[in-house]
């Protein structure tokens, strides 16, 4: 940032002139230093003196007055003085413009409605009194960004004010770090693609960022970032609100350009960021009940095709798609909140910019996929998976179970297909496993479950595997883990292997013992099966 004395015309614009003012002339000149401000009505008889390094004021004609090119003159006469630069009050003549650019002189012109005395006095100020005139201009941006915010402009809008006050790129993140809106300048087009990206990695924000629930207790919380793109910068402030960080701002351009403006407007920017975050989150948390109210209806069958279709209209879903329903549960006890885990599926779902519902009904997460058409269960597999994945990197202490209804050909299915996901994931607790489980695949589980006679059951599973549960039982051994392993891979021991973490060798060894031990032989159709069978009892009833 600007660490000189010294003040210059550009650093009038920004700190003291009204918000809003352009530049038509003389950028190659912003850098003039301002010693003082002279103040000319152009209706004064005779030319007015002009020194070295003064802003020139020029205020607008009274009514029913003319003369001609009086601001030509006038900035002629700033040329001929070496004066800093000339500011108007009214859209110049072609010969001003063409004076100014002649002798690169910065002309700058006031919005409507601003009193050049006022604009004198706040010159003044920021010459006299840099620190003052600072704590002013950032009440004057703070104003300005939360009036857009106040007015329903929208963040788009927001970004832009903030590149107009800086002349930077802007970038808002949310706490995920995805791009919720930006704006870059034409001096980074080139590499803005690769700004986006590495401003958009976890690993990449400031290390005293990272945390979201102590951001609010930074003394700075703005902080400065060396881009690793030629001599670029970026300030980025947290986005604060109820003291949890919800996204990011980021105010990117050169090292040597960045100034007290730029950080007002980082500062300032980020608290009407949060006041526009706010304002979406309350939006969405007032459709997201309407919804969820709306799909408990079509559950419990209280909703027509027709009624249906309108509302989903009015979420932007196209109801009349096939859909699966897809269940996620927390496995155990103590475990994440299901806030949480509904947290996770959105955000894979918007990642993915997935066709889907996603609500939370009581202990568990329900998405109404809206899947493809030709290979609906894959495709939804490939979300489930997804969702398996994310989970294990965000709570790796903790599991998931995923299950996946029949594909619903109209609405009045869905109900059906929620029923089935929902059995596929009580499955998938008493398996214990976090991998994704379709209804489709699960008749055998689903039979044994329905199967009344229990004891029968359990001494089927005891004659198969006794053998094999004794000696592991005495010898601290794994076979019935091996045996388990070996139908997760479809009997596959390459893939077996892997999965027990063993040299090959060492499987095959242990399968000869399974066979030696309980006196089977593995290559047979009937045996596989009844050993599949009763391991399949095994797991559920003993976990029931």
């Amino acid at each position: 940032m600007s660490e000189t004395s010294a003040i210059t015309v550009e650093e009038v614009r920004k700190l003291s002139l009204p918000l809003g003012t352009t530049v038509l002339a003389g950028h190659e000149s912003l850098a003039h230093v301002v010693n003082w401000t002279a103040l000319i009505y152009p209706q004064e008889i005779g030319p007015k003196p002009l020194n070295k390094g003064e802003l020139v004021i020029l205020a607008p004609l009274e009514r029913n007055l003319s003369i001609p090119n009086r601001d030509a003159a006038v900035v002629r006469q700033a040329v001929e003085a070496k004066a800093a630069a000339v500011v108007l009050a009214e859209n110049p003549s072609t010969l001003a413009l063409q004076e100014a650019r002649n002798g690169k002189m910065p002309l700058l012109l006031l919005p409507g409605g601003y009193n050049v005395r006022d604009v004198e006095r706040t010159v003044i100020t920021l010459l006299v009194d840099r620190e003052a005139q600072i704590e002013r201009r950032g009440t004057q941006i703070y104003r300005q960004l939360t009036q857009i915010s106040s007015q329903n402009e929208g963040m788009a809008e927001l970004v832009n004010a903030m590149s107009e006050l800086t002349g930077k790129s802007i970038i808002i993140h949310d706490k995920r770090l995805h791009i919720v809106q930006s704006a870059a300048t034409p001096d980074v087009a080139d590499i803005w693609e690769d700004i986006l990206k590495f401003t958009s990695q976890p690993a990449n924000l400031p290390e005293k960022l990272r945390n979201r629930h102590q951001v609010s207790n930074l003394d700075v919380p703005m902080q400065e970032q060396r881009l690793p793109f030629g001599q670029y910068t970026r300030l980025i402030a947290p986005i604060v609100n109820q003291a949890v960080g919800r996204g990011y701002l980021s105010i990117v351009g050169l090292k040597d350009t960045m100034d007290e403006v730029d950080a007002l407007v980082t500062e300032h920017g980020a608290a009407a960021c949060a006041l526009e975050m706010a304002k979406a989150k309350a939006i969405s948390e007032t459709e997201k009940r309407l919804r969820g109210t709306f799909l408990d209806r079509l559950l419990i069958g209280d909703v027509n095709q027709q009624e249906a279709v309108r509302q989903g209209e009015r979420f932007n879903h196209n109801m009349a798609a096939p859909h699966i329903a897809i269940v996620l549960a927390w496995q155990g006890t103590d475990t994440p909140s299901i806030r949480r885990l509904e947290t996770l599926v959105n955000g894979i779902v918007s990642n993915r910019r997935e066709e889907a519902l996603v609500w939370q009904r009581d202990d568990h997460v329900v998405i109404f996929y809206s899947t493809d058409e030709e290979n609906p269960i894959d495709t939804s597999l490939v979300l489930a998976e997804n969702l398996r994945q994310e989970a294990r990197r965000q709570q790796p202490q903790h599991r998931i179970a995923i299950g996946l209804g029949q594909k619903a050909l109209h609405v009045n299915q869905w109900r059906e297909s929620y029923q089935d996901a929902q059995q596929a994931v009580d499955l998938a607790c008493r398996l214990e496993t976090d991998e994704p489980l379709y209804i489709g695949d699960l008749g055998v589980y689903q039979l044994i479950l329905r199967l009344e006679d229990r004891e029968t059951l359990l001494a089927f599973s005891g004659h198969i595997l006794g053998a094999l549960l004794d000696y592991d039982e005495r010898n601290r051994a794994d076979l019935i883990k091996t045996l388990e392993a070996f139908f997760a891979c479809h009997g596959n021991l390459s893939k077996t292997a892997e999965k027990l973490i063993v040299h090959r060798n060492t499987l095959l060894y242990r399968m000869n013992r399974i066979s030696e031990i309980a006196d089977m032989d593995l290559n047979r159709p009937e045996t596989r099966l009844g050993v599949h069978l009763a391991l399949v009892i095994r797991q559920l009833l003993l976990n029931n």
